[in-house]
């Protein structure tokens, strides 16, 4: 996760070329505010989030998502240097993403994103991007693990979980939509993928960590089909699994093959399968796997 903005300063994400500039509420807000069980935050969809289609893209989306999760782990007490101090990490290790309705340039929305507990070594937190009927455009459950800084081994989540909202039966997606679990859907690999591009990380794809960022290979996948069918999505549903880090330099190619998901309901009008593969490791080791299903 990128360095959470101070107080007080506007924050600028780096879209590709486009930047995006929003001045969020909380920056407004006392350091010992009241801890809050869900953080919202209202924000505008502004030039740079979205593609030719007028409409909010995927990766920003998630942008959205990332900075509303360190805003919230901050008010909880569990944000980036409370948990430096007990030398530990959060790390983001899966995501599951249901877009039901793409909002559009200028549109104000609400982003929401709450605790939902633990399973085994995950902590679960779940998000949504509501628009002003209160209805849901976005919605998503995410998996992180609490990595040790030293060791670089994840840790049981249960002492830092103690001190969190449960927020229990509040549940962004349903378990019919997690494969019947709790957890975002993990991925196996799949066969015949075929290599598609190849992304050398760069400085802009880092961040605070010095590994390239969670949503930097959301835009890789975007980068690696049709930008047509992304711009022509009016749903779309993301499962991804950050499975090993990359650093800028190294390089990473981009596989990818067509899914046959017919008998899905109701069935996507495509839907692809990805893994990156870091081509400079024994056996060209995993950075993540993906699948996407887009409904025009």
């Amino acid at each position: 996760m990128p360095l959470a903005p101070e107080f007080g300063q506007n924050w600028i994400i780096n879209r590709r070329i486009v930047y995006r500039i929003a001045i969020l509420s909380f920056f407004q807000q006392d350091k010992n505010m009241e801890k809050l069980d869900i953080w919202s935050e209202n924000c505008t969809v502004r030039f740079g989030a979205i593609d030719k289609s007028d409409l909010m893209t995927l990766d920003a989306a998630l942008d959205f998502f990332q900075e509303a999760a360190i805003s919230h782990a901050e008010n909880l007490g569990v944000g980036r240097e409370a948990m430096a101090r007990t030398n530990q990490l959060w790390i983001l290790s899966r995501m599951s993403v249901q877009v039901n309705r793409r909002p559009r340039y200028g549109e104000t929305v609400t982003v929401r994103t709450w605790p939902r507990g633990g399973e085994k070594l995950f902590a679960l937190r779940d998000f949504d991007i509501r628009d002003a009927a209160d209805n849901p455009a976005v919605q998503a459950r995410s998996c992180w693990l609490i990595i040790d800084m030293e060791k670089r081994r994840p840790l049981r989540p249960q002492s830092i979980m103690d001190t969190m909202p449960l927020n229990e039966g509040l549940d962004a997606l349903s378990a019919d939509s997690l494969a019947g679990g709790k957890a975002a859907i993990g991925l196996e690999e799949r066969p015949s993928l075929r290599k598609a591009a190849e992304r050398r990380a760069v400085y802009s794809d880092a961040d605070y960590n010095g590994h390239v960022n969670n949503v930097s290979y959301i835009r890789w996948i975007e980068d690696a089909i049709d930008p047509v069918l992304l711009e022509q999505a009016r749903q779309l549903r993301l499962d991804i699994n950050y499975l090993n880090e990359v650093v800028p330099g190294e390089v990473t190619g981009i596989w990818l093959s067509e899914i046959d998901a017919a008998g899905e309901t109701p069935p996507p009008s495509y839907a692809f399968a990805f893994e990156g593969k870091k081509e400079q490791t024994q056996e060209n080791q995993a950075a993540f796997r993906a699948e996407l299903r887009l409904w025009r």
